[in-house]
């Protein structure tokens, strides 16, 4: 794994989301990043970035380059909704949620979502 500051031009935090029923990138995917809070006896998600794919249906840039995320669990939210409509297509799940645990090393952590109209899949990437 590389470190996201081997290049001071990527976020810490990078995704790619492929449409494989088409094989093709999935363009224009609304992405919301959060942040696990805990709160006493419970936890909520607060907002920490926000932006759409590509048309190679990446976002390189989700978090501005000089920030470091601490230790924690974050959370991407995929809105499929948004791209199944643009795409005139009907999908089964309306979004997906990626829930994830970094550690403190400062690393780049590429969050993948492989979708089809009917199922998904991810993994850690480099």
């Amino acid at each position: 794994m590389s470190n996201a500051s081997s290049n001071p031009s990527v976020s810490q935090i990078t995704t790619h989301v492929l449409d494989t029923t088409k094989g093709l990138p999935a363009q224009y995917v609304p992405i919301t990043l959060y942040q696990q809070i805990e709160e006493a006896a419970s936890f909520s998600w607060k907002l920490l970035a926000n932006g759409k794919t590509n048309e190679d249906g990446r976002i390189a840039s989700l978090l501005d380059p000089s920030v470091k995320l601490p230790a924690g669990v974050y959370r991407m939210h995929f809105d499929t909704q948004h791209y199944f409509k643009l795409n005139s297509e009907k999908g089964f799940y309306p979004y997906v949620d990626i829930v994830f645990e970094l550690d403190d090393s400062g690393q780049h952590y590429h969050i993948p979502l492989l979708l089809t109209a009917y199922g998904y899949s991810t993994y850690r990437g480099s």
